[in-house]
């Protein structure tokens, strides 16, 4: 029999590799539709005038169901809905995927379940339905309470709806997060200070908050180049990131990782996973995940495919959107652990790293060049923690090409 183009295409993707290895991972659960693109974002993100809900709620479904068959012992420490935008998921779609995973994956004791939403009053609308499903920390994207800061950013609702979309949020979730994106064309340091503490006046237990990035391939990128709009300039921005820091710490939310600021303990659990080295799997198009590897310490790495339709396509027909695969040997895996680590306030634990990837940090690091940053204040190297400190924090992408071996 012939074989059909549809086929023959999916014959030259990779297989979905194995293992039951009992370890604990973040699952992640990627929405790819939103109503409209930001010019900032460069998220894996679509707009589509109908989706075929049933559909994708199958495929949804289908999905976890052979990465569980491949990695059946994996036990789930959170959930994360992001995307695009999955707070236009239907509620009953997003029950059914919490379901799924707890069925496979059955989590030891309480796990976090987070859903990103937009502030519109249709989406804000749903949270209740959202918090009846299981979901039990939502992610609201603010971005700003400045109507003319939220133009320039392209998003849909207007500092109003942002408010009331934060105040639903507080009465069907007892775990809150916003983002807000700060530095932007024209932006003063005292209306930083304005917008912060407006944000900080809702006592949000979690907050993100990110400097703008240019990132390629957006509209921002194409705009930037053309002179339509310069951002601030490298000691405004790092005053900005020196006010952020004393207005949260003063809150009671000191960051704890270089843009995420929260309470004690209620750090974003999904996050931490990626910043310790932890295993997490990537559900739905454009995915990614870091899964348990052959051997101690190694990982596979996997990738979906991107485009919507196509994953669909593919997990229809072989149950799994796969589009890449690659071995990460253990010391490989390890350089990931301590780029990712070394952006939290608590550092890289020494003793979990060395249980982890069977040899210390240090093996991975120049020894002189610790020495040397850590004489100049810019790393704390500790008998139980590596760390960036407050002071090396701001120059972090400067200072880990120096501290990797």
């Amino acid at each position: 029999m012939p074989v059909s183009p549809k086929t023959a295409e999916q014959a030259q993707r990779p297989s979905l590799p194995s293992n039951r290895c009992a370890e604990n991972a973040a699952i992640y659960v990627h929405w790819p539709f939103c109503e409209k693109k930001c010019p900032y974002c460069d998220f894996n993100s679509h707009v589509r005038e109908k989706v075929d809900q049933a559909g994708w709620q199958k495929a949804m479904l289908h999905e976890i169901e052979t990465f569980a068959a491949h990695f059946p012992n994996l036990k789930a420490k959170s959930i994360f809905f992001g995307g695009g935008t999955p707070s236009l998921m239907p509620p009953e779609t997003t029950q059914m995927i919490i379901e799924r995973i707890n069925h496979h994956w059955a989590p030891d004791g309480d796990i976090e379940i987070t859903l990103e939403a937009n502030p519109s009053s249709v989406e804000a609308g749903k949270f209740s339905a959202y918090a009846q499903a299981g979901v039990n920390r939502v992610s609201v994207g603010i971005q700003s309470f400045r109507d003319t800061s939220l133009k320039f950013l392209g998003r849909l609702h207007n500092a109003s709806e942002a408010i009331k979309a934060l105040e639903v949020a507080r009465d069907n979730f007892t775990r809150v997060s916003f983002d807000l994106i700060y530095a932007l064309p024209d932006q003063s340091l005292e209306d930083w200070r304005t917008e912060l503490q407006q944000a900080l006046a809702f006592s949000p237990s979690h907050l993100s908050l990110y400097q703008l990035t240019i990132e390629e391939g957006t509209a921002f990128y194409h705009q930037f180049k053309r002179g339509k709009f310069a951002l601030p300039g490298e000691d405004l921005a790092a005053m900005l990131f020196e006010l952020t820091q004393e207005l949260t710490e003063k809150a009671g939310l000191p960051s704890y990782e270089t843009s995420n600021h929260a309470k004690p303990g209620q750090q974003s659990q999904h996050n931490l996973a990626y910043w310790r080295g932890e295993p997490y799997v990537g559900i739905g198009p454009g995915a990614h995940g870091r899964l348990p590897g052959p051997v101690v310490g190694s990982a596979y790495a996997h990738q979906q495919v991107k485009r919507p339709e196509d994953w669909l396509a593919a997990v229809n027909l072989i149950g799994c959107g796969l589009e890449n695969l690659a071995d990460i040997d253990r010391d490989e895996r390890a350089v990931e652990a301590i780029m990712m680590g070394l952006r939290l306030r608590e550092g890289i634990s020494l003793p979990a790293f060395n249980a982890r990837f069977g040899r210390p940090v240090i093996h991975y690091l120049d020894g002189n060049a610790v020495s040397d940053l850590e004489a100049d204040g810019y790393v704390c190297s500790g008998e139980n923690a590596l760390s960036i400190t407050p002071k090396g924090a701001p120059l972090l992408n400067f200072l880990l090409p120096k501290l990797i071996a």
